[in-house]
């Protein structure tokens, strides 16, 4: 059986005007991108009883009047889709990614193992946490899997921590 083909051939993001990013956090902005791109599942669902054309799409994020925005252009580079999603949702999980990995970058230089895996879990859990949310507030826009909706959640804070 052959691999699938992700839906996101690619993906960028608009940084303009955010403060550079610390390296662990352009670290997790390149990994996150990197996975989303070898293994993503992103569909845009009918719209007005209209079928939509498949991917693979390009998606642009960016954060626009405090609104979180996606930006679909299909591979001949029309423009599909654009959602706005209110940050307020997504403000104490993303704040809390931050302490739960600020804590963890820590923890990996001085505590031992065990403690470094606590954190770890804590930290996964938040970033579910965080997927989740990105699910239910693309309900109806867009379908996405688990594993893309925790990479995107990485974006997302990506551009929170400028933002």
């Amino acid at each position: 059986m052959s691999p699938r083909r992700p839906d996101l051939r690619s993906v960028t993001i608009d940084d303009s005007g955010l403060p550079p990013p610390t390296p662990e956090v352009e670290q997790e902005r390149r990994v996150a991108i990197f996975d989303l791109l070898e293994d993503n599942s992103f569909t845009i669902p009918e719209r007005n009883g209209r079928k939509v054309p498949g991917g693979p799409y390009d998606l642009d994020l960016s954060i626009r009047d405090r609104r979180l925005v996606f930006t679909i252009r299909t591979a001949d580079d029309s423009d599909l889709a654009e959602f706005h999603l209110s940050l307020g949702p997504f403000r104490q999980t993303v704040k809390d990614y931050f302490q739960i990995c600020e804590s963890y970058f820590d923890a990996v230089k001085k505590l031992p193992p065990s403690r470094i895996e606590a954190i770890d879990m804590a930290r996964r859990g938040i970033h579910n946490e965080g997927a989740r949310l990105l699910q239910e507030r693309l309900e109806g826009k867009a379908v996405i899997d688990v594993d893309t909706a925790r990479r995107l959640f990485t974006l997302i804070c990506v551009l929170h921590w400028g933002g």
